[in-house]
């Protein structure tokens, strides 16, 4: 588990429910099972034995020594079990006075016993618990009803613990550091701040250019020698062409620690960077090696995309940090397949590059400039999600679809062609708005944890192209 991995670590009170029907016994047994699946699973979990007796809600009098407990221990979500039946007021007022995501679940019942007899209805009793919760404006996650040892029930567990990670940033809110200011002829990233601050606890970070870009070259002077050592295995990584000396790509390792150095220091949750062309300009280098590797670290969205931003920072909440997310261009179709298209841009993190590539610095293949250190390889194969958080007016959606990746010709930057469903509905989705031809990606599918997330997101409308 790497350290990001480690900090998304979610927090679940574990709140198993009875009722005086039914055998306490058999409640007990599922209880007891429960416990031992989630540390199987790696769930970080805490209970209630200490609080109530046996650690199953069977009253609503249970219900505020829970809530209290549970809220000195900063839980992130709750999870109420059905073990034999339900007690549907306790679950309600659970869910509600606690405000944090619940899922819910019951054990398939076995059969009635020989003299006709049932130990539990724990189905029967979460149809009232989630009636009472409906009523109560509460929005829970369900999983099927299952065996403990079946996989809707891992998998469901995973999902809603995915969901709780993206949606806990939006409750807790998100820092994005925004170096240099919006590119002036590109009108497609005029964001409100003060709506994102409103309705997201979102809060934008301006950090001076000047002032910024005064501390890379410091840095660059500082650490000269340190970084002429890394370059020589850096060398050894990438082809490097067009640079007369190696003081571009010093300034570069400058670029990436002092990038990483704002995020450590204002408790970033990600960078909107202005990556032409004052940076360009002063640095004499594209920014291509200092994003592949900070990339790695930190969620960057390039031209000052900061709703670009935020869609990196849910996609790397959603898969826990297992790959970085990407903020790329939605570009060409596919010339062969009609469900394919082109996902390009450049600066993409070098954890995505594809295993059979040697990534390359080289010249802009598209602007007029004698400068080098774009960054050029084919991202790895694999499923992708690709998502996108925008908005206008007030009004926010996060568009959201899933591809898979294809073969396609050679281009250059950072592409990878994929195959999606239905090409033409995302193709029209995307014109219709409030989106541009920026979305992020990352790999694996996770669609079903960011429509669920967007339950806890107040505000927030999932749109799902798929």
């Amino acid at each position: 588990m790497n350290t990001k991995q480690q900090r998304d670590n979610v927090l679940l009170g574990f709140c198993p429910i009875g009722k005086f029907v039914f055998s306490h016994e058999d409640a007990l047994r599922f209880k007891k099972l429960l416990e031992e699946k989630m540390r199987q699973l790696n769930i970080k979990f805490i209970g209630i034995d200490k609080v109530v007796k046996d650690g199953i809600v069977r009253d609503i009098k249970d219900v505020q020594s829970v809530v209290d407990f549970f809220s000195r221990k900063k839980i992130d979500a709750v999870f109420m079990p059905h073990c034999n039946f339900g007690t549907e007021n306790a679950v309600g007022v659970l869910g509600r006075d606690l405000g944090v995501p619940v899922v819910v679940w019951a054990p398939r019942d076995e059969a009635p016993l020989a003299d006709g007899s049932r130990l539990r209805d724990s189905l029967c009793g979460l149809f009232a618990s989630t009636k009472v919760l409906s009523k109560l404006k509460v929005p829970f996650t369900y999983i099927e009803n299952c065996r403990i040892d079946e996989k809707p029930f891992e998998e469901g567990m995973r999902k809603f613990l995915s969901a709780v990670n993206v949606s806990r940033t939006f409750r807790k809110g998100m820092r994005i550091g925004h170096i240099g200011q919006r590119i002036d002829f590109f009108w497609t990233t005029i964001i409100n701040e003060s709506e994102l601050l409103d309705k997201f606890k979102i809060e934008i970070l301006p950090v001076d250019m000047v002032e910024f870009l005064g501390k890379v070259n410091n840095l660059a002077e500082k650490m000269a020698d340190r970084y002429r050592d890394e370059l020589v295995l850096i060398k050894e990584l990438f082809t490097i062409e067009g640079f007369k000396d190696d003081i571009p790509l010093i300034k570069m390792l400058a670029l990436r620690d002092q990038i990483l150095e704002e995020a450590s220091e204002n408790g970033l949750d990600g960078i909107a960077l202005q990556s032409f062309m004052s940076i360009v300009d002063t640095l004499d280098c594209y920014t291509g090696l200092a994003t592949a590797y900070a990339g790695n670290t930190i969620p960057i969205g390039m031209e000052s995309d900061i709703h670009g931003t935020i869609s990196n920072i849910i996609l790397e909440k959603a898969c826990f940090h297992k790959d970085p997310a990407y903020l790329a261009d939605i570009t060409i179709r596919h010339p062969e397949n009609d469900n394919g298209v082109l996902i390009w841009h450049s600066d993409a993190p070098l954890d995505l590059c594809h295993e059979d590539v040697k990534p390359r610095l080289g010249n802009h293949w598209i602007l007029p400039s004698p400068l080098s250190g774009m960054s050029h390889f084919r991202l790895k194969d694999g499923p992708v999600t690709v998502a996108r958080f925008d908005g206008e007016g007030g009004e926010y959606k996060l568009l959201m679809g899933q591809g898979e990746s294809i073969e396609g010709p050679y281009t250059l930057n950072n592409y990878l062609w994929i195959e999606v469903k239905d090409w033409l509905k995302w193709e029209r989705t995307l014109m219709e708005g409030p989106f541009i031809h920026h979305a992020g990606i990352t790999y694996g599918h996770h669609q079903e944890v960011l429509v669920e997330a967007c339950k806890y997101i107040p505000s927030l409308e999932p749109l799902v192209l798929d």
